[in-house]
């Protein structure tokens, strides 16, 4: 009689387990289905320079990088904002790949598309995405290649408008 409760109290485990293991593999596979891949674009100076060695600060030296990103309504914003987050892997560190983000205060307050033509409103208290006209054009090159992944965008532009400004 113990061997028939012990073989019964096993069906029963491996039945539960069973059970378990599908919910959990269930549970992983939906939250994969609730990601998408985007791609984020930084720089690699290595990539963007001339004949005789300057950095032509152009959109040659732009690298895609790959992330996965929760799908939500706003997959343009979680995107900038993602770029703008600045986190490259050590990987791409070592292959040369660099970005200026974060850059401190910025943060993005609004995307709007109309007519192909994306408008992203930024706060920049502190005036940080002025300087150099090699430095903002990067910058803004960076933004611009992300956010026309996106089917609809053919264009970007800033606001306010000083933004990006030499």
């Amino acid at each position: 009689m113990n061997k028939k409760l012990l073989l019964t109290f096993l069906i029963i485990l491996v039945v539960v387990g069973t059970g378990i293991s599908y919910l959990w593999n269930q549970s992983k596979t939906e939250q994969k289905r609730q990601e998408r891949a985007v791609y984020l674009y930084y720089y690699n100076s290595d990539l963007d320079k001339d004949e005789q060695g300057n950095i032509r600060c152009s959109r040659t030296g732009l690298v895609q990088v790959s992330r996965q990103i929760p799908v939500t309504i706003t997959p343009i914003q979680d995107t900038i904002r993602l770029l703008i987050s600045g986190n490259l892997s050590q990987e791409e560190k070592a292959q040369g790949i660099t970005t200026e983000y974060p850059l401190e205060g910025l943060s993005l307050t609004g995307a709007s598309v109309e007519n192909d033509v994306l408008t992203l409103a930024f706060d920049d208290p502190y005036n940080k995405t002025s300087g150099g006209s090699c430095r903002v054009g990067i910058l803004w090159f960076q933004i611009e290649a992300t956010a026309k992944q996106f089917s609809g965008v053919q264009q970007v532009h800033f606001e306010p408008e000083y933004l990006f400004q030499p």
